[in-house]
């Protein structure tokens, strides 16, 4: 026989359950979402010279100059967009919190902004169709293609970047016929990866650090390395076997081959390290190359430099971004994450070398990276291969500024910080298989060079199941202090 609660234990039962559902509710973790107050990013290094703080503020100027075809359009003064480009600014890319920052969005904290590209598709008279993955509340984003035919599982890879926008129908560009890239087509055949603009803060003393710091910072605790499954790699230029640490994949060498590589990819603005015009078809070039160049007019025997020397000038006198102060919860997060292990990748403190610049001479500064790369599993792989890094293998995203941040992950597929917590560990079911083999004879001597590899998990597999494992609590100090960098 079945027993009829009375209708005081009914409603005690009522309010037991909505007590441990609040409860729930109280301890589960939840990123604290993006600071809001003063970006405490965008400005000088400090102790710079008088003469350094005119030419970064200078600099800083023209990094947010707006390009045009011709530079004849009002307010929009650069030279050289196109025929193919992403944005038509420096400045509209990184721009969260301050110029020098990630994406823009409309999840800002301190300055919402719907994503400038959307715009720009038909700008000055532009005859673009704004791509699917590009949203008004999404990130600014490029696109690559992986395969150059995604209907051959044999095909040779492509891995460039795809212009968004064309020039055509713009103003400032008549004739100019060249269409935009099938993006619907290759989207519908899974053969397009994105990438999200890197913060560019305290870069300059990332440059100035010796490759023996980070050779021997990415060999310390190799035996708790180890056991975790963290190997990594630095990236070393194939020219002059130096360590390369910027982009992505630190793929770049340098912040001049950084600013110039951006400046054609982005904008289309043919420059001094990259004096070729990209999507030069005819009827869409207008100017000689390279378009932003040293100006020898001058009188005097002067030269005028560049805008890719000025870009480099900004981000290498930019400061690093300012953490929030601490608390207690952020005092436990910073312990918490040193004991899960993310610290052994995301490294604290680097010092930088001898610098003729005083502000950039032997500074102990907190990226919270070691700039090296690492297997990343399956969920981040992209099928992209840049300068010595395979498709699955990712530079350590240095976290200042993260508190910040609006878009994770190299392409921006999350605004949450857990999620993107979680992205960095594999399922461990789809490999990366590599197999290179070479055969060939010099000065009569055969090599036959082969290389065999296979990869299921990522390097961060473990560090993510031990940071799984802290209490609701425990994961939201975490939080906490991520946010607070």
């Amino acid at each position: 026989m079945t027993r009829r609660k009375s209708p005081l234990q009914s409603m005690h039962s009522v309010l037991l359950a909505v007590t441990i559902l609040f409860a729930g509710m109280v301890w589960a973790q939840t990123d604290p979402g993006p600071r809001g107050g003063t970006a405490g990013a965008g400005g000088a290094l400090s102790g710079l010279t008088t003469n350094q703080s005119i030419n970064f503020n200078n600099a800083k100027g023209v990094f947010a100059e707006v390009d045009s075809v011709k530079g004849q359009i009002a307010g929009e003064d650069g030279i050289g967009l196109g025929p193919t480009f992403n944005g038509n600014s420096c400045a509209q890319c990184h721009a969260e919190p301050v110029i020098g920052g990630s994406s823009p969005g409309l999840n800002s904290r301190l300055s919402p902004k719907p994503n400038p590209q959307v715009a720009l598709a038909t700008l000055d008279h532009a005859t673009n169709t704004v791509p699917s993955f590009i949203t008004t509340s999404g990130p600014v984003r490029e696109a690559r293609f992986i395969s150059t035919n995604p209907d051959d599982v044999h095909a040779e890879l492509d891995g460039g970047v795809h212009g968004l926008y064309t020039i055509k129908g713009r103003t400032d560009a008549p004739g100019c016929n060249l269409g935009q890239p099938d993006f619907a087509t290759q989207l519908s055949k899974n053969n397009v990866i994105f990438r999200i603009p890197t913060p560019l803060f305290g870069l300059g003393l990332v440059e100035s650090t010796p490759d023996a710091t980070f050779i021997s910072n990415l060999a310390a605790n190799a035996a708790t390395k180890s056991s975790l499954g963290i190997n990594g790699r630095l990236q070393f230029s194939g020219n002059d076997g130096t360590v390369s640490k910027f982009g992505w994949k630190a793929q770049n060498k340098s912040l001049m081959v950084f600013a110039g590589e951006a400046y054609n990819v982005e904008q289309g603005v043919s420059n001094d390290n990259f004096t070729n015009e990209r999507g030069a078809v005819a009827g869409c070039v207008f100017n000689s190359s390279p378009e932003d160049k040293m100006d020898f007019s001058t009188t005097g025997g002067s030269v005028a430099i560049a805008d890719v020397m000025e870009f480099t000038i900004f981000m290498r006198l930019l400061a690093p971004p300012t953490p929030a102060p601490a608390t207690t919860s952020i005092n436990n997060g910073s312990a918490l994450f040193d004991q899960v292990g993310c610290s052994l990748c995301h490294t604290r403190n680097l010092t930088s070398g001898t610098s003729p610049i005083a502000a950039l001479n032997q500074v102990t500064y907190h990226p919270f990276s070691d700039f090296a790369i690492h297997k990343m599993g399956d969920r981040l792989d992209d099928g992209i291969h840049q300068a010595d890094a395979e498709p699955d293998e990712f530079r350590t995203a240095p976290l200042w500024g993260l508190g910040q941040r609006l878009f994770f992950m190299h392409d921006g597929r999350t605004t949450d910080l857990l999620q993107a917590i979680a992205q960095h560990a594999s399922t461990g079911v789809n490999c990366f298989t590599n197999q290179d083999f070479d055969q060939f004879v010099i000065n009569g001597k055969a090599f036959q060079p082969l290389e065999q590899r296979q990869t299921c998990n990522s390097e961060a597999d473990a560090v993510v199941a031990n940071f799984n494992a802290l209490t609701a609590a425990q994961k939201q100090d975490v939080l906490n202090f991520l946010r607070s960098l």
